[in-house]
């Protein structure tokens, strides 16, 4: 995606971040997870307290588009990537590539020697194609639902 710019995120950035994660994970996991799995997963949304911790402890970067949150994603010191959201309308435009580019990136420069994450069912096949193995199939606490999800590894190549 041309014009695309990946940047830190900041606490103005929150409410649109939100409003992200709960419209793609509303609309993109169906085949997936139930319903109810994903109104679960999606509750949490509008909990700014949560968010700005994550963007204040974290490697937390947004990619926008024309002054749009498109997509973000952020890595913590000890290498898990916690966060790797793109907006539902944006899907498959290469704008997670950039991300987990950056990120991966950032990794390196942390000094981690592998990144790991836990993926959704939905996500598993991406991140495979970027070099990802999965470890363990887990079934994972949400909030109120188990949700079925991936811990996924991949080793980094140091500079």
């Amino acid at each position: 995606m041309k014009d695309l710019t990946i940047r830190p995120a900041n606490d103005s950035d929150i409410e649109e971040i939100a409003q992200l994660f709960y419209d793609t994970v509303q609309n993109i996991s169906n085949d997936d997870y139930s319903k109810e799995q994903i109104n679960d997963w999606s509750s949490s949304y509008n909990n700014t307290d949560k968010w700005k911790e994550r963007i204040d402890s974290q490697y937390f970067i947004v990619a926008e588009y024309k002054e749009q949150i498109v997509g973000f994603s952020s890595l913590a010191p000890d290498g898990y990537l916690d966060f790797m959201y793109v907006h539902k309308d944006c899907q498959r435009l290469g704008i997670a590539r950039r991300l987990l580019e950056a990120i991966e990136k950032k990794a390196v420069l942390q000094n981690n020697h592998f990144i790991y994450s836990d993926v959704s069912i939905t996500a598993r096949p991406f991140f495979e194609l970027c070099g990802y193995r999965v470890k363990k199939q887990q079934s994972r606490k949400s909030n109120n639902s188990y949700l079925t999800n991936f811990r996924m590894v991949k080793l980094l190549q140091t500079i």
